[in-house]
């Protein structure tokens, strides 16, 4: 069994794969000794590999190393797609993970993958396996602490969870005229929700101009708030990354 472990910016999260197949997958805050501990008296693992853009402690990377085949994931890791971007070097290892695993997912297809976290992120993955690169933009809560640190006056709408999602529309229905914020909450609201979905349709209406047969997919800690008000057609993917990493394992081994 392979061990994959998806270091973001705000959790950190575990996933155990038998050959193919998720058996295990959750997410904490830190992950510990002792978590990663009970996984192995769960599950027989035999390879790990890591990707982080935090950084993870190094008594629990010694230990992934002790009680595994660990793969040292760097730019330098083989994948099983094709790598177009200008600048591999600076090139997140999540996103190439990303890539692969919305690739294993939908083999010789034109895919748009959607990272909505921490920040919005946009992958591209062409029908032949190549990776041609995308965009990054903040995430919702990050435009929420935005508008409040850089502001004097406007307050932090925390608990993104709780706040009334006021653009629920499907393909064949218009957006709801309460996009018009009628206090400083709501408008707060309208702006920063109504803005990514208006973000996220306007780039898969470009990329649908430019490649034929668009697959999109939809993953991250905010899928499952944003998927029913964005208008296009789009596919929820939990765990890409995690996917991903997976099949660079088998990639390598």
């Amino acid at each position: 069994m392979n061990l994959t472990i998806d270091i973001g910016n705000t959790l950190q999260k575990i996933a155990v794969f038998n050959n193919d197949e998720c058996v295990y997958c959750q997410s904490f805050p830190s992950i510990t000794e002792a978590i990663l501990l009970s996984v192995f008296n769960q599950f027989p693992i035999k390879y790990s590999i890591v990707s982080s853009v935090a950084g993870l402690d190094a008594q629990v990377i010694a230990l992934l190393d002790t009680k595994t085949k660990m793969i040292y994931y760097t730019h330098q890791t083989k994948a099983p797609i094709t790598i177009l971007y200008k600048s591999v070097e600076t090139l997140g290892l999540d996103r190439i993970a990303n890539a692969v695993g919305a690739a294993a997912m939908y083999p010789a297809k034109n895919i748009l993958s959607i990272q909505a976290g921490t920040c919005l992120v946009l992958d591209f993955v062409n029908a032949h396996g190549a990776y041609l690169g995308g965009s990054i933009s903040p995430g919702m809560q990050m435009r929420f602490e935005a508008l409040h640190e850089k502001t004097k006056n406007l307050p932090l709408l925390e608990n993104i969870q709780k706040i009334s999602f006021t653009t629920k529309c499907t393909k064949n229905a218009q957006r709801s005229q309460e996009f018009l914020g009628t206090d400083t909450q709501s408008s707060l609201s309208s702006g920063v929700i109504n803005g990514i979905c208006h973000e996220i349709d306007g780039f898969i209406e470009d990329y649908r101009v430019k490649f034929e047969n668009l697959t999109v997919l939809l993953t991250g800690g905010d899928a499952n708030y944003l998927q029913k008000s964005i208008k296009n057609t789009i596919f929820a993917a939990p765990n890409v990354v995690l996917k991903g990493l997976n099949e660079i394992i088998k990639y390598n081994v």
